[in-house]
């Protein structure tokens, strides 16, 4: 039996679609998905099996222009992550077509995937008409040498298997490199805290302060199979805090439930969700919270 494995990174524009394929690639969430721009921070990793292939997909953080630390930290991590893939995966939405920055990506794939096989994936297909579609497949196609292009909607499933199936048999022969039920690589600590961060980004809408960040203290298991979580919600102002607190502690109450409900699904257990805010106002040049995400802090040097 000939097995296959290897990563392939899913690129593109912050809201392109990225963690809903990914999600969808999986079977299972292990990515942020919010109606919010750049919320995935970490390379975070889903694991897929099709046939003999194992297929392990990056989920960069969206490219974009940066302008502070964590934004720097989070483009690097992007095209880092397309650096040391096998096989590269270009997202681009079919409703917003060639933008300044599908224009920026297809420069630094131009360098980043030499030698690499790269696939173009134009998602949210059902938004505009097929002559439209057409020109555009036509138009990336010139401007960059695509391996081949899909037609999808990743969320409504859409051309996602044809995709995965493609992919599958263009990964290198190798023995697994996850066992075969895993289906992320991320630590369940950062997972549950990115589930907590996805209902802040739902319920605050407007008034979410970008520079929130949220953390599992601890973990705890209980003999009776229940599991205790005890998180800390960072954000840099004093008015933050207000905010993410809600009048009378709704706020964090409510987002604690949807975020309780969730983990409970996700790990088919009772959890226990405990949650405080904290002001930190420099949390966003601490080396520490980078690696906590994922990132690396040199990174975001200017």
């Amino acid at each position: 039996m000939t097995t296959r494995a290897g990563f392939i990174a899913l690129i593109g524009e912050p809201n392109a679609g990225k963690s809903t394929l990914l999600n969808r690639m999986v079977g299972a969430k292990v990515s942020i998905v919010t109606h919010k721009v750049q919320t995935t921070r970490a390379r975070i990793r889903g694991v897929a099996m099709e046939g003999e292939s194992q297929l392990v997909f990056v989920d960069t953080p969206g490219l974009f222009q940066p302008r502070r630390r964590l934004d720097r930290a989070m483009v690097a991590a992007a095209w880092g992550g397309a650096a040391d893939a096998d096989v590269i995966v270009l997202l681009i939405e079919a409703h917003r077509g060639i933008t300044e920055g599908v224009e920026r990506i297809l420069d630094g794939l131009q360098e980043i995937g030499q030698g690499r096989t790269v696939a173009l994936a134009i998602n949210k297909i059902d938004k505009v008409q097929s002559e439209v579609l057409l020109g555009l497949t036509q138009d990336l196609n010139e401007r960059y040498p695509f391996a081949e292009t899909f037609m999808i909607s990743a969320e409504r499933g859409y051309g996602v298997d044809t995709l995965r199936k493609w992919l599958a048999g263009k990964l290198p022969e190798s023995p697994w490199l996850y066992p075969e039920d895993q289906i992320a690589d991320l630590p369940m600590r950062m997972i549950a805290a990115e589930m907590t961060r996805e209902k802040l980004t739902l319920r605050l809408h407007q008034e979410l302060p970008y520079q929130l960040t949220v953390e599992t203290e601890n973990w705890e298991e209980r003999k009776d199979g229940s599991a205790k979580i005890d998180q800390v919600i960072y954000v840099v102002r004093d008015g933050h805090k207000g905010i993410v607190l809600g009048k009378r502690g709704e706020t964090i109450k409510a987002v604690s439930q949807a975020a309780r409900a969730e983990l409970e699904e996700f790990l088919d257990r009772k959890i226990h969700l405990f949650l405080q805010v904290k002001v930190r106002p420099n949390w966003l040049d601490e080396a520490e919270r980078y690696s906590e995400m994922g990132l690396d802090f040199k990174d975001g040097n200017a």
